[in-house]
């Protein structure tokens, strides 16, 4: 039966290959190469006339294709007669083509030999005088970091969110991040600037970008390179195969990018001699701020400040990873538990997406979610009794009002027509109207119409697709924008608001109505 030998050619360094790979290399009938530029292979007479796969690096637009190219070859050709497949260093040591032929040779019987060889590890490690092992260094393959390619759908109804909101192409990262940044790696395979470019963007998602980056070129060679860049100036080197880069370790309160940075500076907050305001508070006392959070992150949304939008949703999630750390010292959840509940309705509600489901459009995925929804709560042994069950009650009145008429309408209570809902308006109005203000008990009986004429109207925003609680707040924004001017606009004048009469206030309203019209 033919033999695949998988053999190393050590770092560089033709002095530090095996004898037992020289010795086998002397007598391979048919050898083929990851790649022939190799200073072992430009030494060695018998490797001069082999196979590479050189060409596939220049025109490969998807590198996860071309190693699994590279190893079908591979395995295919071993099936006939014996092959040795050579590459840099130890073929088992971050080689990605290997893992895949290994694999492959395994599912079709095919016999594999390993001829080890010295990899890039040691000589860069002995350039940098680092032991891998004290600080649990990661070894990566520098083409791991490189996004997926993104190919262009055929139909705009499967293109991606920034495609359907007009704004430019998709970008994709690499999810999930395949390192740990608080912990070192050295990246091999840094052979390009293209490449070095791609793996800088990548490690700017969870690193500082003055993070200081070491690369080591021709490790263990005479003309052996050690240059230390901050991260941003990564692909400014002049790089090529016998490149690789060592990535220190970020301190766990300088992973201020990554989750478990965040994680870590709370359960810094709440351990033990930590902050004594956040070791004092519980999921009730925090339960404000919560909400206070909240409703600032839809202030700035409202206000179309996406930079303040972006900080009140950090505020948001540090109520989480709180909430979060106080349930994991009580022993009752952890962030895990809320991840993962979250990670899996998520998958469990998009069988459209992640299963074999098809779906007609975003009608039927809402109709299916509910249903998954009601499966969901059968199986936890949970009964709803009323079809208004599941809206929290802590909701602001329009927004509770309008989810409440939204779950009465899927069942059918509702008006056949628009027309019935505008009715329904006017009717309410005129119940408020004929309310004498100065009778008895008036002041319940014009809470109750007045309430009346308010729920009625967050009926009608429904009926008319718009969210009731937006539209308040940006009504009550523009006043406050508008009467805020005003107020300028008389201390311009050399006056105060409160000695203008309603007239005179009328007329700098109006200016500033003007004024908005001609800016829009």
């Amino acid at each position: 039966m033919p033999t695949l030998t998988l053999l190393g050619l050590g770092p560089g360094d033709p002095a530090l290959l095996t004898a037992q790979a020289l010795a086998h290399l002397a007598a391979a009938p048919r050898i083929w190469l990851r790649t022939a530029v190799h200073p072992t292979v430009a030494a060695l007479p018998q490797l001069q006339a082999a196979r590479s796969f050189d060409a596939l690096y220049e025109s490969a637009a998807d590198f996860a294709a071309m190693y699994g190219q590279i190893a079908h070859e591979v395995v295919a050709a071993a099936q006939a007669d014996d092959l040795t497949y050579a590459v840099p260093g130890h073929p088992l040591v971050a080689e990605a083509t290997t893992r895949l032929i290994l694999a492959l040779a395994r599912e079709q019987g095919v016999v594999v030999r390993i001829i080890a060889g010295l990899s890039f590890v040691e000589v860069v490690c002995s350039a940098l005088l680092l032991d891998p092992f004290a600080p649990g260094l990661q070894l990566l393959d520098a083409l791991d970091l490189l996004p997926p390619p993104v190919v262009a759908p055929a139909d705009l109804k499967d293109a991606a969110w920034t495609e359907i909101q007009g704004l430019g192409p998709y970008q994709s990262l690499v999810v999930p991040f395949p390192l740990v940044p608080t912990q070192p790696v050295l990246l091999t395979q840094l052979y390009h600037r293209r490449v070095a470019s791609e793996v800088k963007l990548t490690l700017l998602e969870q690193y500082p970008a003055s993070h200081l980056i070491t690369v080591v070129r021709h490790a263990g060679l005479p003309n052996q390179q050690i240059t230390s860049v901050p991260l941003h100036e990564l692909d400014h080197l002049t790089l090529d195969h016998l490149s690789a880069a060592f990535v220190p370790a970020l301190a766990p309160h300088a992973a201020t990018r990554s989750v478990e940075g965040l994680q870590w500076v709370i359960m810094r907050l709440l351990g033990p001699n930590g902050c004594p305001w956040d070791r004092e508070q519980t999921h009730q006392s925090l339960r404000r701020y919560l909400l206070e959070e909240t409703y600032e992150a839809l202030e700035a949304l409202d206000a179309d400040d996406l930079q303040a939008f972006s900080e009140e949703l950090g505020d948001v999630l540090l109520q989480i990873v709180l909430h979060s750390e106080m349930g994991r010292q009580a022993g009752t959840f952890n962030w895990g538990d809320v991840v993962e509940q979250l990670t899996e309705k998520l998958i469990r509600r998009h069988p459209h997406v992640f299963g074999a489901a098809s779906v007609s459009g975003s009608d039927e995925v809402l109709r299916n979610w509910e249903a998954i929804k009601q499966t969901e709560h059968a199986t936890q042994g949970k009964s709803r009794t009323s079809a208004l069950d599941g809206v929290p009650p802590a909701l602001p009145a329009l927004s509770l009002a309008q989810q409440l008429t939204r779950k009465a309408a899927k069942v059918g209570f509702d008006w056949d027509a628009r027309d019935g809902v505008w009715d329904k308006v006017a009717e309410e109005l005129a119940e408020l109207r004929e309310v004498d203000p100065e009778a008895p008990a008036a002041r319940a009986h014009l809470e109750e119409e007045f309430g009346d004429l308010l729920f009625a109207l967050a009926n009608l925003a429904r009926w008319l697709e718009l969210d009731a609680e937006t539209a308040l707040r940006q009504a009550t924004g523009k006043f406050r924008r508008r009467f805020e001017r005003i107020e300028a606009l008389a201390a311009l004048r050399g006056t105060a608001l409160p000695s203008l009469d309603l007239k005179a206030m009328d007329a700098l309203w109006e200016q500033v109505k003007r004024e908005e019209r001609l800016l829009d």
